[in-house]
């Protein structure tokens, strides 16, 4: 039975996919999945990693732009307004936490950038970057789907690309508002997909292109 959303038209035109792909993969650093430290370690952002690195291998094998981002932050007085104690605390440069997971970066492949607030987007330079690289569809993967998965989805949205969010390759603390924020933004902004979904259209891509 069709919610109310549906009967206002929300979801109703897929975004598609384009002529060229590229993949930004959010905030995989340390501090997020690695157990040992106060924010790592959720089971939604563990399934992301594997899945993201395998979505990443096909990636690279056919040369799809990759940027991937951290967080950090020179001192608290660098910070926005975090009401996070962890991100104050932790997301410093000096701090191991903020190192990104190995399993998701390529230092001789990926196009690696800092942000400061939750979109890859803001004030990075990855637009100016995919702008050459004629990207006209985004992959967003990373984590926390509430927080900087949403932030950059909207950013993508807003700077005119096509937005593909796979489900399987992002994740969060809680699964609830992993599944509420997915809803939210595939009604409006982008299409909510998976891993299996996203591995086709880069190997399509390579065919057409092959010649």
């Amino acid at each position: 039975m069709a919610d109310d959303y549906q009967r206002r038209s929300y979801g109703a035109i897929p975004v598609g996919t384009g002529q060229k792909p590229g993949i930004v993969v959010v905030d995989f650093q340390l501090g997020f999945t690695d157990a040992q430290y106060p924010l790592g370690g959720a089971p939604l952002v563990m399934r992301a990693v594997e899945n993201t690195a395998r979505l990443l291998k096909t990636a690279r094998r056919h040369g799809v732009p990759v940027v991937v981002c951290n967080t950090a932050y020179l001192n608290e007085r660098e910070m926005p307004y975090w009401k996070i104690t962890a991100v104050r605390e932790t997301f410093l440069h000096s701090h191991p936490s903020t190192r990104l997971d190995p399993r998701i970066y390529d230092p001789d492949y990926d196009l690696q950038v800092t942000k400061k607030g939750p979109s890859i987007f803001f004030e990075t330079g990855v637009a100016n970057y995919f702008t050459k690289e004629r990207v006209d569809t985004v992959i967003v993967t990373g984590c926390n789907t509430s927080g900087c998965i949403r932030g950059t989805a909207l950013d993508s949205f807003s700077l005119r690309y096509r937005t593909l969010v796979p489900e399987d390759c992002v994740g969060d603390i809680e699964e609830q508002p992993h599944r509420d924020n997915l809803r939210d933004i595939g009604r409006r902004y982008v299409d909510v997909v998976d891993l299996a979904f996203c591995t086709d259209f880069i190997g399509n891509w390579a065919r057409r292109n092959s010649g």
